[in-house]
């Protein structure tokens, strides 16, 4: 751990949580200066996050740990608050005007600044509701002050001034809760409380477009991996903020389709291409590639005009359908040769006014550490940690369940602040769950759920509410905790595979036998009720024997059974779609059909009364014991081989030859060709399951072989 260091100032931890990096900065800010004392950056290892979103929490809170004990261990103290900023696929935007009219002339306090300033929030949401035409929760995660007014004029600074009346113009942004929620969660997995939240846009305006540029008309884009954000100023004021879901993965996902390799190898192909001519990568066929330069950038130019023809379009429409003076560009996915160039083609202005914003916006940033390169990447961290800045630094005081709780007021406090302030649980607003019920399926793990209890029940002020009504000073909550519902329970006969059938052709006709059902070794009927830990096993084949005592014949003198064309005695396993024909030398063949002529088509064997009398010692083999041992003589030597059947793509196969087989040995027995992706994704899996090319296959074995299209 670093030496201890007294700092001069209070340190602000800001966390940019992108699509595909965490990056955290610590620093504090005097004299106009803010000094950047550590940073940390750490990838995303899977894609926990799409467009913005958290999808998988539990792993982008590890990330957060993991940055927080990097930093905390070269700053040698504990982080305990952190300021975010939210980006997401679906943004919204209200506009709204407020006045305060005072009995007589006021000298205008901050108090009456931030008074206003609720007030212009509060309005803009309501108005947000009743646009809002579906049920989905929303969040506002930042606003814009556009214009202040004194006694009906416009005016740059409200404070010390006598008035009658002050008034606003104001632009909230509002995205869906669940986007809220999943930053929130993953930060407080991760040890840490959300002392500010703000939006990437507005956080990267404030390193990006110092407030004295902002009397211009300018742009800003925030190209990232997921989304590209977008800020619109002129007259003095933030005037619009508009959202794509596509930036930097949409590149990557192209390569990865092309190339045919994971995600992150087509990020690395992408980062390589912009320091040298050519890539080296390995395929997931396990094969050496190598993609020049000109070719990638031949493959990205259609998405890249993509991308910039929707970027262009969003800012003309936020400006009134009118070009903006000049377009600063911010982010990694920005970066990308070309993307300049041709959002100042789409947008209409001349290329030089279209540029990378990097350390030249950094004049008033101190970095400690000398490793740091200072570009575009680092824009929105630093003004995530600036914007702490920017807020005002009130606190009101709640009633929570009959006791006193003080929040940091951020202008949009709702209940659900109150309560995690409070400490209140997750687990005591939601519905709880019952009991699970766990069990295996032919030795898979289950879950059956517990059914949901009652969600908490929420009070404002003695009138019903909810997590995300809107607080003010002295109101009184009361939350109700949540109960739990029933336990989880199920039928055997609720379970999908116990409903399916065998299908054997019996001369020439198709019937259909029950699935047995076995739990913990024992026969059960589909009314039996499953347990915990219950052991379910389905068996996937009859033996000839057990087919012959459901269709109540006994073999007469001279009589046998072929299965698949080959004499099989009771012992042998028959399978779905296989054939099974009784023979009899002495009998035509016009004579033996007569004997089934009764047998429908599509005939179904009503399941018996009950299993015990089909039970013997081959019933409980593994589908791992159905290959067939065969004994060859070659060239004078003993040559062991083995066939066994497999399911690819619902059909049978019989692989044959060899005394074992792995999985690429199916692709010689079917018609696939594996040079037709047109830029598709193949799917390779085994029992439901990726599979590994060299895995290793066993009788009764399902595959899956097929292309699957980009978006699916």
């Amino acid at each position: 751990m670093a030496a201890s260091v007294n700092y001069p100032g209070n340190l602000v931890f800001g966390l940019d949580i992108g699509t595909r990096s965490v990056v955290g900065t610590v620093g504090y800010r005097k004299n106009d200066i803010f000094y950047v004392v550590a940073q940390a950056v750490k990838e995303h290892e899977t894609r926990a996050m799409v467009d913005g979103q958290i999808h998988d929490i539990g792993k982008v809170a590890g990330t957060i740990q993991e940055i927080k004990e990097l930093l905390e261990d070269k700053i040698d103290r504990k982080l305990s608050e952190v300021c975010i900023a939210a980006a997401g696929r679906v943004l919204r935007t209200e506009y709204a005007s407020v006045e305060i009219e005072f009995d007589r002339e006021e000298v205008v306090t901050d108090e009456h600044i931030y008074e206003l300033d609720a007030a212009g929030v509060e309005k803009a949401y309501e108005t947000f509701i009743e646009h809002q035409k579906s049920d989905e929760k929303f969040y506002c995660v930042g606003h814009s002050v556009m214009h202040y007014y004194m006694n009906g004029n416009l005016i740059s600074n409200l404070e010390n001034h006598k008035a009658n009346k002050i008034g606003m113009d104001l632009i909230a942004t509002f995205l869906p809760s669940d986007v809220i929620d999943g930053l929130y969660s993953a930060v407080e997995i991760a040890g840490l409380k959300v002392a500010n939240l703000t939006l990437e846009p507005i956080a990267a305006m404030e390193v990006a477009v110092p407030e004295k540029f902002r009397m211009l008309n300018i742009a800003l884009v925030d190209v990232g991996a997921g989304t590209s954000d977008i800020c619109i100023t002129k007259d003095g004021c933030i005037a619009a903020y508009g959202m794509i879901p596509v930036a930097g993965d949409n590149l990557t996902d192209a390569i990865t389709q092309h190339c045919l390799v994971e995600f992150n190898v087509a990020e690395q192909i992408k980062r390589g291409i912009s320091e040298q001519d050519s890539v080296e990568y390995e395929d997931i066929m396990g094969l050496t590639q190598s993609i020049t330069k000109e070719e990638v950038m031949e493959l990205l130019q259609p998405i890249i005009d993509n991308m910039t023809t929707k970027v262009a379009d969003m800012i003309l429409s936020l400006n009134g359908d009118k070009p903006v003076s000049a377009v600063f560009v911010v982010g990694g996915g920005g970066k990308i040769e070309g993307y300049t160039t041709l959002l100042a083609d789409k947008i209409g202005i001349p290329v030089q006014r279209v540029a990378l914003r990097g350390e030249d916006v950094m004049q008033k940033i101190s970095f400690q550490e000398d490793f740091v390169k200072r570009d575009s990447m680092l824009v929105t961290p630093l003004g995530i940690c600036l914007n702490f800045y920017e807020q005002n630094n009130n606190f009101i005081f709640v009633s929570f369940n009959e006791e006193r709780v003080k929040l940091y007021d951020n202008g949009k406090l709702s209940i659900v602040d109150a309560v995690m302030q409070a400490g209140m649980t997750n687990e005591d607003l939601f519905p709880k769950r019952g009991e699970s019920l766990n069990f295996s399926v032919n030795g898979k793990s289950r879950v059956v759920r517990g059914n949901l209890g009652e969600a908490a029940e929420v009070y404002l002020n003695g009138e019903t509410a909810d997590l995300h009504t809107l607080l003010q000073a002295n109101d009184v909550i009361k939350v109700v905790p949540s109960t739990p519902g029933e336990a989880a329970s199920m039928m055997l006969s609720k379970i999908a595979e116990v409903t399916d059938t065998i299908s054997v052709d019996i001369d020439g006709k198709n019937v259909k036998f029950p699935k047995f059902a076995t739990v913990n070794g024992e026969f059960q009927t589909g009314s039996y009720a499953i347990k915990d830990g219950d052991a379910i096993e389905l068996l996937n084949y009859y033996t000839v024997g057990q087919i012959l005592e459901f269709l109540d014949v006994v073999l007469e003198d001279g009589q046998y059974v072929e299965v698949n064309n080959k004499k099989a005695d009771e012992d042998v396993k028959v399978y779905d779609n296989f054939s099974f024909v009784i023979k009899n030398s002495e009998v035509s063949d016009s004579a033996q059909a007569e004997s089934y002529e009764d047998l429908p088509d599509e005939d179904v064997v009503e399941e018996a009364d009950t299993y015990e009398n089909l039970a013997d010692d081959n019933q409980e083999e593994s589908v791992e014991e159905a290959s067939v041992e065969k004994k060859h003589e070659q060239d004078n030597k003993t040559v062991f081989t083995q066939e066994i059947t497999v399911i690819v793509n619902k059909m049978p196969i019989t692989l044959q030859g060899k005394d074992s087989y792995i999985y690429v040995d199916v692709f010689d027995y079917i018609d696939f060709d594996l040079g037709k992706g047109n830029g598709r994704a193949i799917v390779t899996n085994l029992n439901d399951k990726p599979a590994q090319y060299m895995e290793e296959l066993k009788a009764g074995d399902v595959i899956e072989i097929y292309w699957k299209e980009k978006d699916e």
